[in-house]
Protein backbone atom coordinates (compact mmCIF):
# COMPACT_ATOMS: atom_id res chain seq x y z
CA UNK A 1 0.00 0.00 0.00
CA UNK A 2 1.33 3.45 -0.92
CA UNK A 3 -0.56 6.34 0.67
CA UNK A 4 -0.37 9.96 -0.47
CA UNK A 5 -1.47 12.57 2.07
CA UNK A 6 -3.00 15.67 0.51
CA UNK A 7 -4.71 18.67 2.09
CA UNK A 8 -7.17 19.64 -0.65
CA UNK A 9 -6.91 23.28 0.43
CA UNK A 10 -3.25 23.19 -0.75
CA UNK A 11 -4.11 21.96 -4.23
CA UNK A 12 -5.32 24.73 -6.57
CA UNK A 13 -6.89 28.17 -6.07
CA UNK A 14 -3.54 29.92 -6.23
CA UNK A 15 -3.20 33.65 -5.76
CA UNK A 16 -0.15 35.58 -6.88
CA UNK A 17 1.46 35.61 -3.43
CA UNK A 18 0.73 34.31 0.05
CA UNK A 19 -0.02 36.91 2.72
CA UNK A 20 1.28 36.08 6.19
CA UNK A 21 -1.72 35.47 8.44
CA UNK A 22 -3.94 36.19 5.45
CA UNK A 23 -7.62 35.43 5.03
CA UNK A 24 -9.13 32.91 2.66
CA UNK A 25 -10.00 35.77 0.32
CA UNK A 26 -6.39 36.96 0.29
CA UNK A 27 -4.60 33.63 -0.03
CA UNK A 28 -7.11 31.47 -1.84
CA UNK A 29 -7.87 27.80 -1.37
CA UNK A 30 -7.98 24.61 -3.39
CA UNK A 31 -11.31 22.93 -4.10
CA UNK A 32 -12.47 19.35 -4.53
CA UNK A 33 -12.79 20.04 -8.25
CA UNK A 34 -9.11 21.02 -8.46
CA UNK A 35 -8.19 17.41 -7.72
CA UNK A 36 -9.15 16.61 -11.28
CA UNK A 37 -8.34 13.78 -13.69
CA UNK A 38 -4.92 15.21 -14.52
CA UNK A 39 -4.06 15.51 -10.83
CA UNK A 40 -5.15 11.96 -10.12
CA UNK A 41 -3.16 10.69 -13.10
CA UNK A 42 -0.10 12.30 -11.54
CA UNK A 43 -0.68 10.69 -8.14
CA UNK A 44 -1.29 7.37 -9.84
CA UNK A 45 2.04 7.72 -11.70
CA UNK A 46 3.76 7.77 -8.31
CA UNK A 47 2.41 4.30 -7.59
CA UNK A 48 -0.18 5.63 -5.13
CA UNK A 49 -2.87 3.15 -4.11
CA UNK A 50 -4.66 5.26 -1.47
CA UNK A 51 -5.29 9.01 -1.33
CA UNK A 52 -5.53 10.35 2.21
CA UNK A 53 -7.55 13.55 1.88
CA UNK A 54 -6.81 15.51 5.05
CA UNK A 55 -9.11 18.22 6.40
CA UNK A 56 -12.35 17.00 4.80
CA UNK A 57 -14.77 16.87 7.74
CA UNK A 58 -16.12 20.26 8.75
CA UNK A 59 -14.00 22.01 11.35
CA UNK A 60 -14.07 25.28 13.26
CA UNK A 61 -12.70 28.23 11.28
CA UNK A 62 -12.43 32.01 11.48
CA UNK A 63 -13.67 32.31 7.90
CA UNK A 64 -17.14 33.75 7.19
CA UNK A 65 -17.09 33.43 3.41
CA UNK A 66 -17.42 30.49 1.02
CA UNK A 67 -20.31 29.07 3.03
CA UNK A 68 -18.42 29.00 6.34
CA UNK A 69 -19.86 30.07 9.67
CA UNK A 70 -17.12 31.69 11.80
CA UNK A 71 -16.23 30.24 15.18
CA UNK A 72 -15.24 32.46 18.06
CA UNK A 73 -11.60 33.53 17.48
CA UNK A 74 -10.52 32.61 21.02
CA UNK A 75 -11.24 28.92 20.39
CA UNK A 76 -9.29 28.77 17.13
CA UNK A 77 -5.69 28.28 16.14
CA UNK A 78 -4.95 30.37 13.08
CA UNK A 79 -7.22 31.98 10.51
CA UNK A 80 -8.10 28.63 8.94
CA UNK A 81 -8.48 26.71 12.19
CA UNK A 82 -7.38 23.18 12.95
CA UNK A 83 -8.72 20.37 10.73
CA UNK A 84 -8.79 18.32 13.94
CA UNK A 85 -11.24 20.59 15.75
CA UNK A 86 -14.36 19.03 14.24
CA UNK A 87 -17.51 21.15 14.38
CA UNK A 88 -19.84 18.81 12.43
CA UNK A 89 -18.98 15.16 11.74
CA UNK A 90 -21.73 14.88 9.11
CA UNK A 91 -20.54 17.67 6.83
CA UNK A 92 -17.54 18.63 4.72
CA UNK A 93 -15.83 22.00 4.79
CA UNK A 94 -17.83 24.42 2.62
CA UNK A 95 -14.66 26.27 1.58
CA UNK A 96 -13.51 23.14 -0.31
CA UNK A 97 -16.45 23.30 -2.72
CA UNK A 98 -16.73 25.44 -5.82
CA UNK A 99 -20.39 25.85 -4.85
CA UNK A 100 -20.66 25.54 -1.04
CA UNK A 101 -24.32 24.51 -1.26
CA UNK A 102 -23.26 21.46 -3.31
CA UNK A 103 -20.31 20.52 -1.10
CA UNK A 104 -21.33 16.93 -0.33
CA UNK A 105 -22.07 16.33 -4.00
CA UNK A 106 -18.67 17.71 -4.97
CA UNK A 107 -16.94 15.57 -2.34
CA UNK A 108 -18.66 12.43 -3.62
CA UNK A 109 -17.61 13.32 -7.15
CA UNK A 110 -13.99 13.51 -5.94
CA UNK A 111 -14.36 10.08 -4.36
CA UNK A 112 -15.77 8.70 -7.61
CA UNK A 113 -12.94 10.26 -9.68
CA UNK A 114 -10.38 8.74 -7.33
CA UNK A 115 -12.02 5.32 -7.60
CA UNK A 116 -12.12 5.50 -11.38
CA UNK A 117 -8.33 5.91 -11.33
CA UNK A 118 -8.01 2.71 -9.32
CA UNK A 119 -7.16 4.40 -6.01
CA UNK A 120 -8.98 4.27 -2.69
CA UNK A 121 -9.98 7.14 -0.41
CA UNK A 122 -8.91 7.59 3.21
CA UNK A 123 -10.11 10.42 5.44
CA UNK A 124 -9.45 11.32 9.07
CA UNK A 125 -11.56 9.90 11.86
CA UNK A 126 -11.13 12.11 14.94
CA UNK A 127 -12.70 10.24 17.88
CA UNK A 128 -10.95 11.76 20.89
CA UNK A 129 -11.96 15.42 20.79
CA UNK A 130 -14.20 17.96 19.07
CA UNK A 131 -14.22 21.72 18.56
CA UNK A 132 -15.66 23.76 21.40
CA UNK A 133 -18.64 24.62 19.19
CA UNK A 134 -19.30 21.10 17.91
CA UNK A 135 -22.97 20.44 17.10
CA UNK A 136 -23.00 16.63 17.40
CA UNK A 137 -22.11 15.91 21.02
CA UNK A 138 -23.05 17.00 24.53
CA UNK A 139 -26.63 18.00 23.74
CA UNK A 140 -28.20 15.90 26.51
CA UNK A 141 -25.38 15.97 29.05
CA UNK A 142 -25.89 16.50 32.77
CA UNK A 143 -23.59 19.50 33.34
CA UNK A 144 -24.06 19.53 37.11
CA UNK A 145 -21.49 16.74 37.59
CA UNK A 146 -17.84 16.40 36.59
CA UNK A 147 -18.34 12.95 35.10
CA UNK A 148 -21.21 10.64 34.33
CA UNK A 149 -20.98 7.47 32.21
CA UNK A 150 -23.50 8.71 29.67
CA UNK A 151 -22.17 12.26 29.36
CA UNK A 152 -20.19 13.09 26.22
CA UNK A 153 -17.90 15.54 28.05
CA UNK A 154 -16.12 16.10 31.37
CA UNK A 155 -17.40 19.19 33.21
CA UNK A 156 -16.17 21.51 35.96
CA UNK A 157 -19.40 22.66 37.63
CA UNK A 158 -19.20 26.23 38.88
CA UNK A 159 -15.93 26.92 37.05
CA UNK A 160 -15.72 29.04 33.93
CA UNK A 161 -13.22 28.19 31.21
CA UNK A 162 -10.10 30.35 31.22
CA UNK A 163 -8.40 30.37 27.84
CA UNK A 164 -4.67 31.07 27.39
CA UNK A 165 -5.24 33.64 24.63
CA UNK A 166 -6.69 37.11 24.89
CA UNK A 167 -9.85 38.15 23.05
CA UNK A 168 -9.13 40.63 20.28
CA UNK A 169 -11.97 42.88 19.22
CA UNK A 170 -14.10 41.24 16.53
CA UNK A 171 -17.29 42.93 15.32
CA UNK A 172 -18.90 39.53 14.74
CA UNK A 173 -18.76 38.65 18.45
CA UNK A 174 -19.97 40.54 21.51
CA UNK A 175 -16.98 39.74 23.68
CA UNK A 176 -14.74 36.96 25.00
CA UNK A 177 -15.72 33.32 24.59
CA UNK A 178 -17.66 31.99 27.58
CA UNK A 179 -17.94 28.37 28.65
CA UNK A 180 -19.67 27.67 31.96
CA UNK A 181 -19.22 25.08 33.20
CA UNK A 182 -15.80 24.55 31.65
CA UNK A 183 -15.05 21.28 29.88
CA UNK A 184 -11.84 19.22 29.81
CA UNK A 185 -9.50 19.89 26.88
CA UNK A 186 -8.71 17.41 24.11
CA UNK A 187 -5.15 16.45 25.02
CA UNK A 188 -6.28 15.02 28.39
CA UNK A 189 -5.98 18.40 30.08
CA UNK A 190 -8.43 17.85 32.91
CA UNK A 191 -8.67 21.44 34.04
CA UNK A 192 -10.74 24.57 33.52
CA UNK A 193 -7.49 26.40 32.72
CA UNK A 194 -5.73 24.90 29.66
CA UNK A 195 -2.30 26.30 28.84
CA UNK A 196 -0.98 27.74 25.60
CA UNK A 197 0.55 24.39 24.63
CA UNK A 198 -2.66 22.47 25.27
CA UNK A 199 -5.19 21.75 22.55
CA UNK A 200 -7.38 24.49 24.00
CA UNK A 201 -9.44 24.71 20.80
CA UNK A 202 -10.86 21.24 21.47
CA UNK A 203 -12.95 19.41 24.08
CA UNK A 204 -12.14 15.91 25.32
CA UNK A 205 -14.82 13.29 24.67
CA UNK A 206 -15.77 10.89 27.47
CA UNK A 207 -15.37 7.21 26.63
CA UNK A 208 -16.24 4.56 29.17
CA UNK A 209 -14.71 1.09 28.75
CA UNK A 210 -18.22 -0.11 27.90
CA UNK A 211 -20.74 0.83 25.24
CA UNK A 212 -22.45 4.21 25.68
CA UNK A 213 -24.32 6.63 23.39
CA UNK A 214 -20.96 8.26 22.61
CA UNK A 215 -19.80 4.95 21.13
CA UNK A 216 -23.00 4.61 19.11
CA UNK A 217 -22.72 8.11 17.66
CA UNK A 218 -19.12 7.50 16.61
CA UNK A 219 -20.06 4.23 14.93
CA UNK A 220 -22.84 6.03 13.08
CA UNK A 221 -20.29 8.62 11.89
CA UNK A 222 -18.06 5.87 10.47
CA UNK A 223 -21.06 4.35 8.68
CA UNK A 224 -22.04 7.74 7.30
CA UNK A 225 -18.68 8.25 5.58
CA UNK A 226 -18.52 4.70 4.30
CA UNK A 227 -21.94 5.36 2.81
CA UNK A 228 -20.40 8.31 0.98
CA UNK A 229 -17.75 6.15 -0.66
CA UNK A 230 -14.85 6.41 1.81
CA UNK A 231 -12.67 3.28 1.88
CA UNK A 232 -10.77 3.77 5.10
CA UNK A 233 -9.88 5.94 8.05
CA UNK A 234 -6.69 7.35 9.52
CA UNK A 235 -7.71 7.33 13.18
CA UNK A 236 -6.34 10.28 15.12
CA UNK A 237 -4.56 9.84 18.48
CA UNK A 238 -6.02 6.42 19.21
CA UNK A 239 -4.08 6.04 22.47
CA UNK A 240 -6.27 8.77 23.99
CA UNK A 241 -9.41 6.64 23.43
CA UNK A 242 -10.08 3.35 25.24
CA UNK A 243 -9.00 0.44 23.03
CA UNK A 244 -12.29 -1.29 23.86
CA UNK A 245 -14.13 1.25 21.72
CA UNK A 246 -11.98 0.59 18.65
CA UNK A 247 -12.16 -3.19 19.11
CA UNK A 248 -15.95 -2.94 19.02
CA UNK A 249 -16.26 -0.30 16.28
CA UNK A 250 -13.79 -1.91 13.88
CA UNK A 251 -15.44 -5.29 14.31
CA UNK A 252 -18.88 -3.78 13.66
CA UNK A 253 -17.72 -2.02 10.48
CA UNK A 254 -15.85 -5.05 9.19
CA UNK A 255 -18.95 -7.22 9.59
CA UNK A 256 -20.65 -4.91 7.10
CA UNK A 257 -17.66 -3.96 4.93
CA UNK A 258 -14.60 -6.17 5.55
CA UNK A 259 -12.39 -4.28 3.11
CA UNK A 260 -12.51 -1.05 5.14
CA UNK A 261 -8.99 0.05 6.16
CA UNK A 262 -8.26 1.34 9.66
CA UNK A 263 -4.94 3.10 10.28
CA UNK A 264 -3.91 4.04 13.80
CA UNK A 265 -1.82 7.04 14.80
CA UNK A 266 0.13 5.31 17.58
CA UNK A 267 3.25 6.54 19.35
CA UNK A 268 4.07 3.97 22.05
CA UNK A 269 5.82 0.93 20.56
CA UNK A 270 4.72 -1.04 23.57
CA UNK A 271 1.15 -0.77 22.29
CA UNK A 272 1.84 -1.94 18.73
CA UNK A 273 1.05 -5.62 19.21
CA UNK A 274 -2.16 -4.95 21.11
CA UNK A 275 -3.53 -2.56 18.48
CA UNK A 276 -2.69 -4.88 15.57
CA UNK A 277 -3.45 -8.30 17.01
CA UNK A 278 -6.21 -7.59 19.51
CA UNK A 279 -7.91 -4.32 18.59
CA UNK A 280 -8.04 -4.97 14.85
CA UNK A 281 -6.24 -2.10 13.13
CA UNK A 282 -4.84 -2.85 9.68
CA UNK A 283 -1.87 -0.48 9.88
CA UNK A 284 -0.04 1.49 12.57
CA UNK A 285 2.26 4.48 12.30
CA UNK A 286 5.79 3.26 13.04
CA UNK A 287 6.60 6.65 14.52
CA UNK A 288 8.56 5.67 17.61
CA UNK A 289 10.38 2.93 15.71
CA UNK A 290 11.65 3.38 12.18
CA UNK A 291 10.68 7.04 11.76
CA UNK A 292 12.50 8.15 14.90
CA UNK A 293 15.52 6.00 14.01
CA UNK A 294 15.82 7.45 10.50
CA UNK A 295 15.21 10.97 11.78
CA UNK A 296 18.08 10.70 14.25
CA UNK A 297 20.42 9.01 11.76
CA UNK A 298 19.80 11.64 9.08
CA UNK A 299 20.02 14.54 11.52
CA UNK A 300 23.39 13.39 12.80
CA UNK A 301 24.92 12.27 9.53
CA UNK A 302 24.30 15.56 7.75
CA UNK A 303 26.81 17.03 10.18
CA UNK A 304 30.58 16.82 10.48
CA UNK A 305 30.94 13.23 9.31
CA UNK A 306 32.75 12.15 12.47
CA UNK A 307 32.11 8.70 13.90
CA UNK A 308 29.15 8.78 16.29
CA UNK A 309 29.70 7.34 19.77
CA UNK A 310 25.95 7.32 20.40
CA UNK A 311 23.92 4.20 19.50
CA UNK A 312 20.79 6.22 18.66
CA UNK A 313 22.66 7.93 15.83
CA UNK A 314 23.77 4.69 14.16
CA UNK A 315 22.22 2.75 11.29
CA UNK A 316 22.33 -0.26 13.64
CA UNK A 317 19.02 1.14 14.96
CA UNK A 318 17.33 0.05 11.73
CA UNK A 319 18.27 -3.55 12.48
CA UNK A 320 17.19 -3.14 16.08
CA UNK A 321 13.78 -1.88 15.00
CA UNK A 322 12.88 -4.80 12.74
CA UNK A 323 14.09 -7.21 15.42
CA UNK A 324 11.79 -5.51 17.91
CA UNK A 325 8.81 -5.61 15.54
CA UNK A 326 9.18 -9.23 14.48
CA UNK A 327 5.92 -10.49 13.00
CA UNK A 328 4.34 -7.02 13.26
CA UNK A 329 6.44 -5.68 10.39
CA UNK A 330 3.77 -5.97 7.67
CA UNK A 331 1.30 -4.04 9.82
CA UNK A 332 3.48 -0.93 9.95
CA UNK A 333 2.99 2.29 8.01
CA UNK A 334 6.40 3.81 7.30
CA UNK A 335 6.78 7.51 6.55
CA UNK A 336 9.30 10.32 6.61
CA UNK A 337 6.80 13.19 6.56
CA UNK A 338 3.24 14.03 7.50
CA UNK A 339 1.41 17.11 8.74
CA UNK A 340 2.64 16.61 12.31
CA UNK A 341 6.32 16.18 11.47
CA UNK A 342 8.99 18.52 10.19
CA UNK A 343 9.72 18.38 6.50
CA UNK A 344 12.69 16.27 5.44
CA UNK A 345 14.34 19.16 3.62
CA UNK A 346 13.72 21.66 6.44
CA UNK A 347 16.50 23.15 8.53
CA UNK A 348 15.16 21.09 11.43
CA UNK A 349 15.72 17.73 9.67
CA UNK A 350 18.15 17.19 6.78
CA UNK A 351 18.39 20.78 5.57
CA UNK A 352 18.20 19.82 1.91
CA UNK A 353 16.26 17.17 -0.03
CA UNK A 354 19.31 15.53 -1.59
CA UNK A 355 20.42 14.27 1.84
CA UNK A 356 17.27 12.17 2.26
CA UNK A 357 17.49 9.47 -0.39
CA UNK A 358 19.12 6.78 1.76
CA UNK A 359 16.38 7.21 4.37
CA UNK A 360 13.74 7.17 1.63
CA UNK A 361 15.01 3.85 0.25
CA UNK A 362 14.97 2.21 3.68
CA UNK A 363 11.52 3.56 4.60
CA UNK A 364 9.89 2.57 1.32
CA UNK A 365 11.73 -0.64 0.40
CA UNK A 366 13.23 -2.40 3.39
CA UNK A 367 10.33 -4.54 4.51
CA UNK A 368 6.72 -5.42 3.80
CA UNK A 369 5.36 -2.33 5.54
CA UNK A 370 3.22 0.18 3.68
CA UNK A 371 4.65 3.61 2.86
CA UNK A 372 3.22 7.12 3.02
CA UNK A 373 4.23 10.39 1.33
CA UNK A 374 3.12 13.93 2.14
CA UNK A 375 2.19 16.40 -0.58
CA UNK A 376 5.28 18.19 -1.90
CA UNK A 377 7.73 15.78 -0.32
CA UNK A 378 8.55 14.43 -3.77
CA UNK A 379 10.09 17.74 -4.88
CA UNK A 380 11.70 18.64 -1.56
CA UNK A 381 9.24 20.97 0.16
CA UNK A 382 11.16 22.66 2.97
CA UNK A 383 8.32 23.94 5.16
CA UNK A 384 10.38 26.97 6.14
CA UNK A 385 7.69 29.60 5.54
CA UNK A 386 6.51 32.07 8.20
CA UNK A 387 2.82 31.54 7.52
CA UNK A 388 1.05 33.25 10.41
CA UNK A 389 -0.14 31.21 13.36
CA UNK A 390 2.53 28.68 12.42
CA UNK A 391 5.93 30.30 12.41
CA UNK A 392 9.14 29.00 10.87
CA UNK A 393 8.99 25.50 12.31
CA UNK A 394 9.88 23.24 9.39
CA UNK A 395 6.26 22.15 8.94
CA UNK A 396 3.60 23.02 6.38
CA UNK A 397 0.89 24.81 8.31
CA UNK A 398 -2.53 23.27 8.83
CA UNK A 399 -3.78 26.35 10.69
CA UNK A 400 -3.32 29.09 8.08
CA UNK A 401 -4.66 29.89 4.60
CA UNK A 402 -1.31 29.23 2.97
CA UNK A 403 -0.17 27.25 -0.04
CA UNK A 404 3.32 25.69 0.15
CA UNK A 405 5.67 26.44 -2.74
CA UNK A 406 5.75 22.76 -3.71
CA UNK A 407 1.98 22.51 -4.15
CA UNK A 408 1.89 25.42 -6.58
CA UNK A 409 4.84 24.06 -8.55
CA UNK A 410 3.37 20.58 -8.75
CA UNK A 411 0.00 21.99 -9.83
CA UNK A 412 1.68 23.90 -12.66
CA UNK A 413 3.73 20.85 -13.61
CA UNK A 414 0.71 18.56 -13.70
CA UNK A 415 -1.55 20.96 -15.63
CA UNK A 416 0.84 23.02 -17.74
CA UNK A 417 4.09 21.07 -17.87
CA UNK A 418 5.96 24.06 -16.41
CA UNK A 419 7.09 25.26 -12.99
CA UNK A 420 9.64 22.66 -11.93
CA UNK A 421 13.30 23.55 -11.99
CA UNK A 422 15.98 20.99 -12.87
CA UNK A 423 16.70 20.27 -9.20
CA UNK A 424 12.97 19.67 -8.55
CA UNK A 425 12.80 17.23 -11.46
CA UNK A 426 15.84 15.36 -10.19
CA UNK A 427 14.22 14.85 -6.80
CA UNK A 428 10.94 13.82 -8.43
CA UNK A 429 12.80 11.30 -10.61
CA UNK A 430 14.25 9.71 -7.47
CA UNK A 431 10.79 9.40 -5.96
CA UNK A 432 9.43 7.90 -9.16
CA UNK A 433 12.25 5.34 -9.09
CA UNK A 434 11.62 4.41 -5.46
CA UNK A 435 7.84 4.18 -5.83
CA UNK A 436 8.19 2.15 -9.04
CA UNK A 437 10.32 -0.35 -7.12
CA UNK A 438 7.95 -0.30 -4.15
CA UNK A 439 5.05 -1.26 -6.42
CA UNK A 440 6.85 -4.41 -7.63
CA UNK A 441 5.72 -7.71 -6.10
CA UNK A 442 9.19 -8.50 -4.76
CA UNK A 443 9.21 -5.30 -2.70
CA UNK A 444 5.52 -5.42 -1.79
CA UNK A 445 5.48 -8.92 -0.36
CA UNK A 446 8.85 -10.56 -0.97
CA UNK A 447 11.23 -11.68 1.75
CA UNK A 448 13.80 -9.43 3.43
CA UNK A 449 17.36 -10.26 4.47
CA UNK A 450 19.39 -7.80 6.54
CA UNK A 451 23.00 -7.97 5.31
CA UNK A 452 24.54 -5.82 8.03
CA UNK A 453 25.32 -8.77 10.33
CA UNK A 454 27.65 -10.33 7.81
CA UNK A 455 29.34 -7.13 6.65
CA UNK A 456 30.52 -5.56 9.90
CA UNK A 457 34.14 -6.10 8.83
CA UNK A 458 33.67 -5.96 5.06
CA UNK A 459 35.92 -3.72 2.99
CA UNK A 460 34.53 -0.18 2.88
CA UNK A 461 31.39 -0.99 4.90
CA UNK A 462 30.64 1.19 7.93
CA UNK A 463 28.03 -0.52 10.15
CA UNK A 464 27.13 2.84 11.73
CA UNK A 465 26.71 4.78 8.46
CA UNK A 466 25.71 2.18 5.87
CA UNK A 467 22.77 -0.19 5.59
CA UNK A 468 22.40 -3.12 3.18
CA UNK A 469 19.63 -5.62 2.58
CA UNK A 470 18.11 -8.03 0.08
CA UNK A 471 14.52 -8.19 -1.18
CA UNK A 472 13.70 -11.43 -2.95
CA UNK A 473 11.09 -14.01 -3.93
CA UNK A 474 11.16 -17.21 -5.97
CA UNK A 475 11.73 -15.29 -9.19
CA UNK A 476 14.01 -12.32 -8.50
CA UNK A 477 16.44 -10.82 -5.99
CA UNK A 478 17.50 -7.20 -5.42
CA UNK A 479 20.42 -5.86 -3.42
CA UNK A 480 19.86 -2.47 -1.78
CA UNK A 481 22.71 -0.49 -0.24
CA UNK A 482 22.07 2.83 1.51
CA UNK A 483 24.76 5.35 2.38
CA UNK A 484 23.85 7.70 5.25
CA UNK A 485 27.36 9.17 5.28
CA UNK A 486 28.58 12.50 3.93
CA UNK A 487 31.37 10.58 2.13
CA UNK A 488 31.11 8.45 -1.04
CA UNK A 489 30.81 4.74 -0.33
CA UNK A 490 32.89 2.09 -2.06
CA UNK A 491 32.38 -1.28 -0.46
CA UNK A 492 32.34 -4.99 -1.06
CA UNK A 493 29.08 -6.51 0.17
CA UNK A 494 29.12 -10.12 1.28
CA UNK A 495 25.87 -11.91 0.31
CA UNK A 496 25.85 -15.32 2.01
CA UNK A 497 22.34 -16.06 0.78
CA UNK A 498 23.78 -16.07 -2.75
CA UNK A 499 27.34 -17.15 -1.88
CA UNK A 500 28.74 -14.14 -3.65
CA UNK A 501 30.13 -10.64 -3.19
CA UNK A 502 29.17 -7.42 -4.90
CA UNK A 503 31.18 -4.21 -5.10
CA UNK A 504 28.98 -1.15 -4.84
CA UNK A 505 29.61 2.56 -5.26
CA UNK A 506 27.11 4.86 -3.58
CA UNK A 507 27.10 8.65 -3.47
CA UNK A 508 26.73 10.44 -0.11
CA UNK A 509 23.21 10.17 1.37
CA UNK A 510 22.14 8.04 -1.59
CA UNK A 511 21.20 4.45 -2.37
CA UNK A 512 22.05 1.77 -4.91
CA UNK A 513 19.59 -0.91 -6.01
CA UNK A 514 20.97 -3.87 -8.00
CA UNK A 515 19.15 -6.81 -9.49
CA UNK A 516 21.14 -9.96 -8.76
CA UNK A 517 21.05 -12.47 -11.57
Amino acid sequence: MLIYQLLPRYWGGYTSENVRGGSLKENGCGHFSDIDTQSLDYFKSLGVTHMWYTGIIRHATHCDTNGCKPSHPQILKGEAGSPYAISDYYDVNPYLASNPDDRMKEFKELVERTHRKGMKVIIDFVPNHVSRDNVNFGLGDDKSVHWAPYNDFYYYPGQELTLPVEFKADARFDGPYRELPARATGNDCFSANPGINDWYETVKLNYCPFRTPTWDRMLDILRFWIGNGVDGFRCDMVELVPAEFFTWAIAEIKKERPETTFIAEVYDRGNYRHYLKNVGFDLLYDKSGLYDALHDIVRYNTGSGEQSPEPWQSTRRITGNWQYLGDLQDGMLNFLENHDEQRLASDFFAGTPDKCFAALAVSALFNGASFMMYCGQEIGERGMDNEGFSGIDGKSTIFDWWKPRSSKLLWQWVHKGTGLEAKDKDILDKYHHITMLASMAVFRNGSTYDLCFCNVSSEGFDPDRHFAFLRYNDEICYLAVCNFSSSPMSAVIDIPLRSRRERVEVAPYDYCIKELR
